[in-house]
């Protein structure tokens, strides 16, 4: 069951699915239609989730569930895991390679492998106070706070010298 990303609970659980490129207006669109009749079909053996989406930068896909309205269970985890699998498809894009890092440089979002960030980390081009996206967060709270954070405060630190 859908409904509007911002009527979900901060304790709601999300799942962030960042791009290898910036998505086109037609395929936000595209994602819209799609993620909304995803989510107004998404269950849990049979039960309804209560969901939304969000798209943030155009490049990432955010799902979220308000699991105090129905649990997931890895039945929905995997339809949404196939869900992203048939966008990525369709779209010629890569959602879910987590080997992609990104951050920003002034207001630009970029994408990079980790073996590059690190080799940026090296040579001092990105540093504890570079905004990095922070895909890991897990619920819509972290999401808005904890996402877009410092290198320092983030799992990116380890690479910092």
């Amino acid at each position: 069951m859908f409904t509007e990303y911002k009527n979900l609970p901060d304790n709601s659980r999300v799942w962030i699915y960042q791009s290898d490129r910036e998505f086109t207006a037609d395929e936000i669109a595209v994602i819209s239609e799609k993620a909304k009749d995803f989510i107004n079909q998404w269950t849990r053996h049979g039960d309804d989730l209560k969901g939304s989406f969000t798209i943030k930068y155009n490049q990432f896909l955010v799902l979220a569930v308000d699991e105090s309205f129905n649990n997931v269970s890895g039945c929905s985890i995997d339809s949404s895991v196939r869900f992203i699998q048939e966008l990525e498809k369709e779209l010629k894009v890569d959602l879910m390679n987590k080997m992609n890092v990104t951050f920003k440089d002034n207001e630009h979002v970029n994408l990079v492998r980790l073996s590059d960030f690190q080799q940026f980390a090296k040579e001092k081009k990105i540093t504890s106070e570079t905004i990095v996206f922070n895909n890991m967060v897990n619920s819509k709270e972290d999401f808005e706070n904890n996402w877009e954070v410092p290198a320092k405060e983030s799992w990116h630190k380890r690479f910092l010298v």
